[in-house]
């Protein structure tokens, strides 16, 4: 039998770094634990459509910062800013017990065509639009090598096209090594929810092999073009 492992887990910390960043006293770690999957899943359902790639969570005494990586940064911040002050206000009032004060950031990303979760949540938005799903794999698939990925895997299980029997279809391009430690993979499960029940997406993005642990948030914060401080607000 084989073992299936996590690609992004698998390299922690070698080439990747933890999402989380915080620590709790033994009384407190279950409770901060509960609410940190809380607000994951409030933010990823909430902004669906902005194309969310990652989200960081770190704490410190009196403050939680939220840092959130997504394709279309300017659907989750809103008119002046209001989208932004309605999630800290959701996320304060109804799922913080411990009544931290929260800070979000938001950080576009450089090429989402090689974001594992975006390109996932682009074909879960096809297939729920009744698309032919080999089409919108291969669609998908070559828009990535467009982009510069050294290679791609998408799988797809669930009652594909509305058959009755479910099955698991599998395609690929390029180079994918999952076994090499340095391999920058990138990997993300979403799922589709039809009306022939869900159908569960995954994505692989091999991005050739680096040296050294890779920041993702670091880098978009590094690559956020700077405000003019000049710049008039009527």
């Amino acid at each position: 039998m084989g073992h299936k492992v996590h690609p992004v887990i698998h390299r922690i910390p070698f080439v990747n770094t933890w999402d989380s960043k915080w620590f709790a006293k033994k009384f407190a770690f279950p409770e901060m634990l509960r609410e940190e999957v809380l607000v994951r899943e409030y933010l990823e359902k909430k902004l669906k459509d902005a194309g969310v790639s990652a989200i960081s969570v770190e704490r410190t005494a009196k403050e939680v910062t939220v840092t959130i990586l997504a394709a279309k940064p300017g659907v989750i911040i809103g008119h002046a800013g209001q989208g932004l002050e309605v999630l800290r206000k959701e996320i304060e009032k109804n799922i913080l017990q411990f009544k931290h004060r929260v800070k979000l950031n938001i950080l576009p990303i450089s090429q989402p065509a090689l974001a594992a979760r975006v390109v996932a949540l682009g074909v879960v938005s096809e297939i729920e639009r009744r698309l032919p799903f080999r089409r919108v794999m291969k669609q998908t698939i070559e828009r990535v090598m467009a982009a510069g990925a050294q290679g791609v895997k998408i799988k797809m299980s669930g009652r594909l096209n509305g058959v009755e029997i479910a099955r698991q279809e599998v395609l690929s391009a390029g180079k994918m090594s999952l076994i090499t430690i340095r391999s920058n993979v990138d990997y993300a499960v979403v799922e589709a929810h039809t009306l022939y029940g869900k159908i569960g997406v995954k994505v692989w993005v091999y991005r050739g092999e680096v040296f050294g642990r890779q920041d993702r948030f670091a880098a978009a914060q590094a690559n956020k073009p700077e405000v003019k401080k000049n710049t008039k607000v009527n």
